[in-house]
């Protein structure tokens, strides 16, 4: 257990309809942390990630949020507090352009107040965004739309971003520049929670790492440590 954490998870299970997504998942991210948690297709990461989103009821367990239980708290109010969450999928307005996108992502109160500042920042990141602000998102490629789905969740001034999947559908060279990002944000004092399927590469960028099989940690640790797993290289480093 990792006493002084920001995000605790303790015995999270999730159901659809009759049968376990989550069986008693258990984590730990301490503030500033870089944590992946990887596995197969279906192992129960995307559960996971919106479950403590507040999206997906828990059937039991806690999640707990500086020390403060926030399980079944209702999605926009666990944002309030801080966790942001990059969606499979992206998920975003099509119909609204970029930078309407990313003005809502700031519409919360807890960053409300420096909306205008945040943006630049998100643009800095971005300069791709910048060019496109009042172009509609719908038009966006799918890089440049995974790049204001990220810069919505920068928008909410967040604690932690939890990426769900970011390199889905995207070229080897986009996803190297995701990857890019995600290790930037880190880099910049935001907490990461980072579920993907990519093993090797979440790894490498990862202080500590998870392992989800049908829906239950099987294996945790170092990033190095799983990495040098003889398991590990066998099931998904191809070793």
């Amino acid at each position: 257990m990792v006493d002084d954490a920001l995000l605790s998870v303790d015995g999270l299970c999730v159901g659809y309809d009759g049968s376990n997504a989550l069986n008693g998942v258990s984590l730990q991210i301490r503030k500033g942390e870089l944590i992946c948690v990887v596995g197969a297709n279906g192992a129960g990461k995307t559960s996971l990630i919106r479950s403590i989103a507040g999206i997906v009821p828990s059937t039991s367990g806690v999640v707990k949020l500086n020390g403060v239980d926030i399980t079944g708290m209702p999605p926009w109010e666990i944002c309030e507090r801080g966790i942001a969450q990059v969606a499979e999928g992206r998920q975003i307005f099509g119909s609204l352009s970029v930078e309407e996108n990313l003005l809502l992502g700031g519409g919360l109160k807890r960053s409300k107040g420096d909306q205008l500042e945040t943006l630049e920042s998100v643009y800095q990141l971005f300069e791709r965004l910048r060019e496109r602000r009042r172009q509609v998102a719908g038009t966006l490629s799918g890089g440049e739309q995974q790049m204001l789905a990220i810069g919505r969740a920068i928008m909410s001034k967040p604690e932690i971003v939890m990426f769900d999947e970011p390199s889905i559908g995207l070229s080897p060279a986009l996803t190297d520049v995701m990857f890019c990002v995600v290790k930037n944000l880190n880099e910049r004092g935001i907490t990461v929670l980072l579920v993907e399927q990519n093993v090797a590469t979440s790894l490498s960028l990862s202080n500590r790492g998870y392992v989800l099989e049908n829906g239950t940690v099987v294996l945790q640790g170092s990033s190095d440590e799983l990495l040098n797993n003889s398991e590990v290289q066998r099931a998904y480093l191809g070793m």
